[in-house]
């Protein structure tokens, strides 16, 4: 496993969500590689949240996940990206607890997310890094604006009505 940061969340060509993850070491060598992960634009919204510290009026679901865990005396330990099938990146969440150790099968936003707000590592099986991974600074992905969509979504949670979602 090769240890990594999130490097940030982008929009590729075709305005589609990237989280970008970077190896924490050789991050400066010229072979330097960035591994894009294509998310729903929800996934990138949490963990923008995440990342920026920005606090919602209601818990969102990963903030939930956050409680129950503590509520349950258990931590997460790491967040693994273990495989890449057919396209379809597969993750693990490593948790900690009171019983022992214990492994859950996730999508790789759901993991990155519940990770950036335990301050848990991230790790990427080599294979995958080797299969998917990117020369840094051979693709190009839109950063800008993340501080905008962020500010976008505090004013939708600033004003949204929970009404609004009744059936």
């Amino acid at each position: 496993m090769v240890p990594v940061r999130v490097l940030g969340v982008a929009l590729d060509s075709a305005q589609q969500h990237v989280i970008l993850l970077a190896p924490l070491s050789g991050a400066e060598r010229e072979d330097a590689v960035v591994l894009p992960i294509w998310i729903g634009p929800q996934e990138a919204m949490s963990i923008l949240v995440a990342i920026e510290g920005a606090a919602a009026p209601r818990p969102l679901s990963h903030d939930l996940m956050v409680v129950m865990l503590q509520g349950l005396s258990a931590s997460v330990d790491r967040v693994e990206v273990t495989r890449l099938v057919e396209g379809t990146f597969y993750a693990e969440i490593h948790v900690r607890t009171p019983r022992g150790p214990f492994v859950v099968d996730a999508r790789p936003s759901d993991a990155i997310a519940l990770a950036a707000r335990t301050d848990a590592p991230i790790a990427v099986a080599e294979a995958v890094l080797a299969e998917a991974g990117v020369p840094e600074g051979a693709v190009e992905f839109d950063t800008r604006g993340d501080d905008d969509r962020v500010e976008e979504f505090r004013k939708f949670l600033d004003d949204v009505d929970p009404d609004d979602f009744q059936g």
